[in-house]
């Protein structure tokens, strides 16, 4: 049976959104930089997370070795990123709250998606649907077909995508891009943090609670 075309569905964006990836992005860059014998300037690097790995590389390799240097960074992912990687204060109750408003969750991420499910499994989320290698406006695709009506991220690259799938965009200051780097590429909303959102949840839907 098909969901009814109103119910709530709420997309978030994963690193830098729901979790700090940065320190274990750190350390699968050094591991890597080990291994390649290329130092990383991995605070440089980790500083503005969002675009897809291959472009964070481009600078620092050469053309004809980054696929592999992606392919070897998602096989060190696992041993190196989950574990230090923490849950931002209130991703938990961002979550909860869209379920109080009997809705649905949905993570639409750039990273590897069998990277992302062993975060969502470590830190416990509880979600209905995770869509991972998808960036930018190629996150409309995968809003428009879950019904999303609201899009959460910390990008202007995630702003991009919902704007292109024609939901609202909100924002949370915890990834790279400045208050004024988001309203610039139109997002409709920006919090602080997760902290704030369930509060403009209810407000946005006026306060209401299913039956």
């Amino acid at each position: 049976m098909s969901e009814p075309e109103s119910r709530l569905v709420v997309g978030f964006d994963l690193d830098m959104t729901l979790i700090d990836t940065a320190p274990g992005f750190r350390d699968v860059l050094r591991a890597l930089g080990d291994e390649l014998g290329v130092e990383f300037p991995v605070e440089e690097m980790t500083a503005r997370l969002g675009p897809p790995l291959d472009l964070l590389l481009e600078p620092y390799l050469p053309a004809e070795e980054i696929p592999a240097a992606g392919d070897r960074f998602r096989a060190l992912y696992p041993d190196h990123a989950i574990h230090s990687v923490p849950a931002f204060a209130g991703a938990h109750e961002a979550l909860a709250a869209v379920r109080r408003h009997g809705g649905r969750v949905i993570v639409v991420t750039g990273k590897y998606a069998a990277n992302a499910q062993l975060h969502v499994d470590h830190i416990g989320f509880e979600i209905d649907h995770l869509e991972g290698w998808v960036w930018g406006v190629g996150k409309a695709d995968v809003l428009r077909r879950e019904g999303a009506s609201i899009y959460v991220g910390d990008h202007v690259h995630d702003v991009e995508g919902a704007l292109a799938a024609d939901v609202l965009s909100v924002s949370v200051l915890t990834g790279g891009c400045t208050r004024e780097e988001l309203l610039d590429a139109g997002t409709h909303v920006v919090l602080d943090d997760l902290g704030q959102f369930p509060a403009w949840l209810d407000r946005h839907l006026g306060g209401l609670r299913p039956a």
